[in-house]
């Protein structure tokens, strides 16, 4: 995860200076165009995952590899179904609506069919991905993970060399890391699990269930879509390519630094999932508090000297910085921050079955993000705004998730205030106060931010050890680190 975010973080830097402000902008907000889709497959992929572990929980071996066949079979009813939408609506969109510069639309086209092809790839291998995250095979999941960021960044140096256009070219080889990536999923998985040996096979019982479940999911699904990337494609049409620049770098730094907190919930969710199949529901709940307490602390470790500092890490880190990028990296973070609890919340509404109310309520919340982002555009704020408005409602949206969920699964909402959120806000006060008084006393130079970068570190780890976990857990670390100690 650490070396997955390093090299990613170096990617965008090379890809920026690579392509240029205008052309990092096209490719953001034209992939984002193919991203909208990206809801079918999300909605898809979450449901896999659930049902996987959920037998795995039971030992219903059988049955697996009955619902792997015919989540193929849906996966390529999408992947059937995208490739229409694309080539017919989301083509006009792409050539009739984005603000894009003349000299360059042929150039957004070839970014466009190859994204499309790089997703119709990424649908086909959901199931796969599925198999080996809820049978808890997370060695394989990380060295796959640093195969795909590594051969993206021989991509990205490639660039660097390459006289013919860069965009296409990019488009074109990350397609082909794509498809690289897919069969490794598919071969890994042929020979490892007996499950995911695809057959021709047809359950219309199973067929109905899976997308009756997948039904809420892609409410859920379309809201989560719709605040990312149709944002996007707005910020476009108010502003042009530049500001979608600056927010896919300000996205690609909170992506990266997420990476982290996704990898380690992928890691958790199945165990979520198995708790509640064999009715464990304290193990889950105790699950649950760690995972969201966790999550947040593995996020802040990095997300603090980055929002101390940001202005003078982007200009370290980027030969050009876009105008907004600061800003919208701040409120990227913070909004990340929050977010980064409600992961084990959802996984748990995912294993209760019982999604109709949570999809229903939290969905159409997110869905507000994007109308309210248009209202306050189009009445004069700046791009920022669309960060702001987005902040607010995952903070709602939190708290409709812990009442939903204590009515799904008995959660207990005031354990988690007492056991999560205290702590969290404990920590987050008391980390924050000796970086700041530093930049109080220091000037502007790469002295003071080594300093700072340092003291923010420091800080979040002692405030972590303190205030952020229990009795016991500390004394688990310091038995972790003393056996590895003796390992030394």
């Amino acid at each position: 995860m650490f070396f997955t975010m390093g090299v990613s973080l170096y990617t965008t830097r090379i890809v920026l200076n690579a392509l240029g402000v205008v052309d990092f902008g096209i490719y953001n907000v034209v992939g984002g165009v193919v991203s909208m889709l990206a809801f079918l497959s999300a909605s898809m992929a979450t449901a896999t995952q659930r049902f996987f572990s959920f037998e795995l929980g039971k030992k219903n071996h059988l049955q697996l590899n009955k619902i792997f066949c015919m989540s193929v079979n849906i996966h390529a009813i999408i992947a059937l179904f995208v490739l229409l939408v694309a080539e017919s609506i989301g083509l006009w969109f792409l050539n009739n609506k984005l603000m894009i510069p003349l000299d360059r639309i042929e150039a957004a086209n070839w970014v466009y069919q190859f994204s499309v092809a790089s997703f119709i790839v990424t649908i086909m291998g959901v199931p796969y991905n599925a198999t080996i995250i809820s049978n808890e095979r997370m060695k394989i999941y990380a060295y796959i993970s640093i195969i795909d960021v590594l051969m993206k960044l021989i991509i990205v140096f490639s660039l660097l060399w390459i006289r013919y256009d860069k965009l296409k070219i990019y488009a074109v080889l990350t397609f082909f890391v794509t498809v690289i990536i897919f069969m490794i999923y598919k071969v890994y998985c042929k020979r490892n699990f007996t499950s995911s040996n695809f057959k021709l096979y047809w359950d219309k019982k199973l067929f109905i269930t899976l997308l009756n479940y997948s039904g809420w999911n892609l409410f859920g699904s379309a809201a989560g879509i719709t605040m990312g990337q149709g944002v996007n494609i707005l910020l476009n049409i108010f502003f042009g390519p530049t500001v979608n620049a600056a927010r896919g770098v300000a996205f690609q730094v909170r992506g990266a630094v997420n990476m982290l907190v996704t990898n380690f919930q992928v890691a958790i969710n199945p165990q979520i999932v198995k708790s509640f199949a064999s009715n464990d529901l304290k193990y889950m709940h105790q699950i649950i508090f760690q995972g969201s307490k966790f999550s947040f602390f593995l996020l802040y470790i990095f997300a603090l000297p980055i929002l101390i500092e940001t202005e003078f890490i982007l200009n370290l880190w980027l030969n050009n910085v876009p105008e907004y990028t600061i800003i919208f990296t701040r409120l990227a973070l913070v909004n990340v921050l929050i977010d980064s609890l409600s992961g084990p919340l959802m996984s748990a509404a995912q294993a209760s079955g019982n999604i109709k109310k949570y999809q229903a309520v939290v969905g159409g919340l997110l869905l507000l993000i994007l109308p309210l982002s248009y209202v306050f555009l189009k009445v004069g704020f700046g791009p920022e705004i669309t960060l702001y408005i987005s902040i607010l409602i995952s903070i709602i949206a939190m708290l409709v998730r812990l009442h939903i969920i204590s009515s799904l699964v008995g959660f207990p909402i005031i354990s988690f205030m007492k056991k999560v959120l205290v702590r969290i806000v404990l920590v987050a006060v008391i980390s924050i106060l000796s970086p700041l008084v530093l930049i109080q006393m220091m000037e502007y130079d790469l002295t003071r931010t080594i300093f700072v970068l340092s003291c923010s570190l420091i800080s979040v780890l002692f405030s972590v050890y303190w205030f952020g976990i229990t009795d016991k857990e500390r004394g688990l670390i310091r038995k972790e680190l003393k056996n590895l100690l003796i390992k030394i």
